[in-house]
């Protein structure tokens, strides 16, 4: 049935757009016709994707939503794959078919320098450098971290990745302006005000999610007007609940998977800033917001395939294809930077910063070994040496008792059980 109905729906769609070029005189513009081959190619592939792509994780608002995004990764996905195999120069005034405005350099703001809280020598305004940092970023950084809660459903692991951003932006400041903040910016509007109240007001929802009671009837067999807008709103919430217990300490293979999240996460944060930089775009752009807004839909879709693969691999045996095709897509915009801007990238990162950068990664990997591997061998030696000091205590107990042979041989098969078990 599915098939059909998109065999029907393709044949419309290409008589229509077979129509339009009909009824209007081909303008012979070589650019305004490829551009409208392309956009009339990605819709025919759109429609197909979202009747005939595999469907995932979530039912709501209706599995074609998200089979439209899924559809949505590959186009991106191949265009980036475009970008790469372009010229410097060339790839940057491609942007000017998307947009004239693109295809010039831009200056980068920088957030830094007077980090004066309160101005005394300025007499009209002495908090303006407050101000001056409130601009449209503010409640996007709040509705992005609301959002990423809503993705991670977990309280450590969202402050980890905001933190460590922060570390990022201070070590990276020597190779894009706009990382250079003031500490009050860093610590306090980022972290503490805009991240972590979004982080705040997302698990608050994500409990409410959890609480809600998930009775689903139809909208036809609801009789007040009142029950059928409530209905419909709620179409819009999750089908069912699953709350995300990612225990990165339970094993080595948790914690590893939870690593390359974390790293993920990071690097895809990142190249949003180098994509700007590196591809002349201005950070109030649509085309930064359009990317924000995939990112969200694909995001949620890519962690749930990753906990799910993860938390029952006997019943998932691959990882889905929403996680695969949002790494595919991050390490793709990754080496669009590196071949952009190599120079960038390659700046040198100051000693103290190299230092501190080291002395984590080397307190990382030695918290890694403890805990998996000399702590498990430790716990193992420490057992089997008390099974051995209480198998030779009942042994002489016995032996002053008088007891038979017997019970010395029932305990000491009973050791061996225990240690075979262990």
């Amino acid at each position: 049935f599915r098939r059909a109905h998109t065999l029907t729906v393709l044949f419309i769609l290409t008589c229509a757009l077979g129509y339009v070029t009909l009824l209007e005189e081909t303008p012979q513009d070589t650019a305004y016709n490829t551009k409208r081959g392309i956009v009339a190619s990605i819709l025919v592939f759109l429609c197909f994707g979202v009747t005939q792509a595999k469907d995932g994780p979530f039912s709501r608002p209706h599995p074609a939503y998200w089979r439209f995004w899924l559809c949505v990764s590959v186009v991106y996905e191949l265009f980036l794959i475009f970008i790469l195999f372009q010229t410097v120069q060339d790839g940057r005034q491609f942007m000017k078919y998307i947009d004239p405005h693109l295809g010039v350099p831009l200056p980068e703001r920088d957030y830094g320098g007077n980090c004066l809280i309160y101005d005394p020598g300025n007499g009209t305004d002495p908090f303006h450098n407050v101000w001056d940092k409130l601009d449209g970023f503010v409640p996007a950084h709040f509705f992005g971290w609301y959002l990423k809660t809503l993705m991670i459903r977990d309280w450590w692991m969202c402050m980890i990745i905001s933190v460590m951003f922060e570390f990022l932006e201070y070590s990276l400041e020597h190779q894009l302006p706009n990382f250079s903040e003031c500490w009050w910016d860093h610590w306090i509007m980022d972290v503490i005000l805009c991240n972590g109240l979004g982080i705040y007001c997302g698990m608050k929802t994500l409990s409410w999610l959890s609480l809600k009671t998930y009775k689903w009837q139809g909208l036809w067999n609801i009789p007040t007007y009142k029950g059928k807008m409530k209905r419909i709103v709620f179409q819009f919430t999750p089908y069912s609940w699953v709350k995300f217990e990612w225990k990165p300490a339970s094993s080595l293979r948790r914690w590893l998977a939870v690593c390359g999240i974390i790293f993920v996460f990071l690097l895809a944060e990142l190249n949003t800033f180098y994509l700007k930089f590196v591809l002349w775009m201005p950070p109030e752009h649509y085309l930064v917001l359009l990317r924000l807004v995939f990112f969200v839909n694909v995001g949620g879709v890519a962690m749930r395939e990753i906990y799910d693969f993860m938390d029952d691999p006997k019943f998932h045996k691959k990882l889905g294809q929403q996680a695969w095709l949002v790494a595919a897509i991050t390490a793709t915009e990754f080496l669009i930077v590196v071949k952009y801007d190599p120079y960038t990238l390659t700046l040198s990162l100051p000693f103290y910063i190299t230092q501190c950068w080291i002395l984590g990664i080397i307190l990382v990997l030695t918290w890694t070994a403890w805990r998996f591997f000399i702590r498990d061998i430790t716990l193992r030696y420490k057992e089997i040496r008390r099974q051995k000091q209480e198998h030779r205590y009942e042994k002489d107990k016995c032996l002053s008792n008088g007891d038979g042979h017997s019970s010395i041989l029932d305990e000491q098969n009973g050791n061996k059980l225990r240690e075979r078990k262990l």
